[in-house]
Parts: structure tokens; sequence; C-alpha cells
């Protein structure tokens, strides 16, 4: 079976895609995908090195930008549109599936203008621009965490956010708690693109870190490409065990070896945290689109699996004294990892595949 894959943008975005195809080939061995993302770099590092075709169309965002970028988003919509349908048209596929970013909008309206089947999938409680746009005329609506969706309820489905195979079997083969002789290990990170504000008050906050937990601690750092430099030299200089990176792609080998996450509130992320079952502090990012990160912690915290606080409010003082407060009480972290894992769906893929293969029967 042909299916097309289209988004990106950020990691939000390209990983839930990711784990989709895996589950297609799982299904149809041999199924021929196609990936559609931007031209962006960091599609182009997450998608690296997959065996399907990968694709790129010539288009902008529209949210949050200046009038004069918006006219020339809306300028370039017609020329996006004729990329896609060229691509669709030369692939030939019997789905077209959407998992967010600008670049879904010409690809999923070409999909309609062509007759070709159509779904999208939200990864965050609050919908995204491109996809408030096009859930109007695809088959079926995919939704990550459930809520009250202004869709009809016939093509809404609650589905779970698609995890990427590798957590997945990273989650199974991780035994609760910490092992023993392992020191605790705190993960910090700030989606694909890094978090400047979270990079700076971790740096304030290990040197805190060291007086409160007084045993050794390791710290594994996914910083963007930005600070990680400075983030090194900083955790070097006040002498803490740090691996530092710009961006992490064994994801799963991380996560395996954490005991708490320092993190923004990315739907993706907090899937995969869910799914391994990993006790987080959320710290979401304050200028997301409609404030969609909150929406999401709230979900997580609500169900006991995470705490969180506002950057504006946060202190590095603040932030050292919630780590330690976990760091020191295991059973207490072992609570909140519990809570975290039952909020997981690590079925979710499979769960949109079951649902598309009956749409696609039904056409």
């Amino acid at each position: 079976m042909r299916t097309l894959i289209t988004g990106g943008g950020t990691g939000g975005h390209l990983f839930p895609g990711i784990a989709l195809a895996a589950a297609l080939r799982r299904r149809f061995p041999g199924c021929e995908i196609m990936f559609i993302g931007t031209q962006r770099q960091l599609d182009r590092d997450a998608l690296a090195g997959l065996d399907f075709r990968q694709e790129a169309i010539s288009c902008m965002g529209l949210k949050g930008m200046g009038l004069a970028h918006r006219l020339r988003s809306l300028a370039s919509l017609p020329k996006a549109v004729l990329e896609a349908t060229r691509l669709i048209r030369q692939f030939q596929p019997a789905l077209v599936f959407g998992v967010g970013g600008y670049v879904t909008g010409p690809v999923l309206l070409a999909a309609r203008l062509l007759g070709v089947p159509a779904c999208i999938h939200e990864q965050n409680a609050i919908l995204g621009l491109a996809n408030c746009l096009t859930a109007r005329f695809v088959n079926k609506v995919f939704v990550s965490i459930p809520g009250d969706y202004p869709f009809p309820p016939k093509k809404t489905v609650v589905s779970g956010n698609p995890v990427r195979t590798e957590i997945l079997a990273a989650a199974e083969k991780k035994q609760s708690g910490q092992k023993s002789g392992q020191p605790f290990t705190l993960l910090v990170m700030g989606g694909s693109l890094g978090a400047h504000r979270v990079n700076l008050l971790m740096l304030e906050a290990a040197g805190l870190l060291k007086e409160k937990i007084k045993t050794p601690f390791r710290l594994i750092h996914q910083t963007g490409a930005a600070d990680a430099e400075q983030v090194r030299a900083g955790y070097a200089a006040a002498g803490i065990s740090a691996e530092v990176a710009p961006f992490i792609k064994d994801m799963a080998a991380v996560y395996a070896q954490a005991n708490l996450a320092v993190a923004r509130a990315g739907a993706t992320s907090l899937a995969e945290l869910a799914v391994m079952g990993l006790p987080a502090i959320l710290i979401p990012y304050p200028h997301a689109a409609d404030d969609h990160q909150a929406a999401n912690a709230r979900y997580y915290v609500a169900g006991g699996g995470a705490k969180m606080y506002r950057e504006a409010e946060l202190t590095a003082a603040q932030l050292a004294a919630a780590v330690a407060e976990l760091a020191k009480d295991s059973a207490r972290r072992a609570a909140i990892g519990a809570a975290m894992r039952q909020l997981a769906v690590p079925d979710a893929a499979e769960r949109i595949l079951s649902e598309c293969m009956t749409l696609l029967a039904e056409k």
C-alpha cells in the first residue's frame, strides 16, 4: 500500500510520522512510503537514514509572523499546492496522512483536489493552525489528548500520539527503579530545537544541586545548537558530570538511563516520557501558539505524572529544590513514574492504522 505522510518543522511533528511509517511497514512489509516535509535542516537530520522516499516543497508558515511574512506565505501557496499535486500524481498514494506543521496545508489541499483520502493527527491539546484549517475537509481527525474539539464526533478519534519503535522497545526493557550502583541521572531537554531559558536555569541550578543531593549524579542535556558549547563549559567549570549534545538522535538509550526529566511540554516528548514511565518536571514554552504546551502539561499533571512550573515564575533555586526532592526520594519518583505510564498509549500507531484501513475499505 502506498502512503504519503506529510509534516515537519519540529521533531514533535516528525517523530509521530516516523512512528506511523514504521507501523505501516510492520503491517504491510514492503509498502511504499513517501514523506513530504519542509526544507529545514532539522527535517533532514530527523529523517536521515530512513528507507522511504523523502521530498520537500517550498512553503512558509503563517501563524505568529508579521504582515509582510504572511503575505509572502499566501503568495507562495499556489506554487506549493502545484508541487504537492505533482508529487501525489507521481506517487499515487492510497492515503495522505498529515502530522502537523505548515507544510501539511498545501499537501492536504492537493489531496483533496485529487480526490485522495486524507487524515490528520493533532499531537497537542490545542489545534495547530494547519490542522485547524485542513480538518474541515479531511476524512478523519486523530487527536492525542482527550478534549473538546471543534470537529464532527463521527470523524474524530482519540488515538494517542504514535511513539517511535525504538522507544517502545526501550520502555519494555526498562525496569522500574534505579539500578543498584548507578548514580541518579537527570535528563534535561528543551525539545528538538532546544530551550535557551531552560538551559540557563539548569546551568545555575546544577551548582545548587551538588549541595542539595550530596551524592554523585549524572546529567544528560539536549541543548539545541545555539547553547551547546556554553552549557558544556558551564558544567565543566562547576565540576558536574554531564553529557551535553545539541540534538540527541538515540533518545531511546537516553530515556532508558534517566530517572527524572526536566523538559518543555511538547506533545511528542510527553508521549515518549509517558511510554517510558519517566517522571517529569515540565516548563512549558511560554510563547507556544495559543499556549498549547501549558495545555499539554496540565493533562499530565492532572494524571499525576508530572509537575509544572511557568517559566516566568521559576527560579534556579526552585528548580534545584524540585529536582533534589525527587532525586532523594526514589519511592516518590516511582509513584509519579507509574502515574505517567498510566497516561501512555503505546499502541497509538496501530489504532490509527486500524481506523485508516476501515476508511479505505469504505472508500
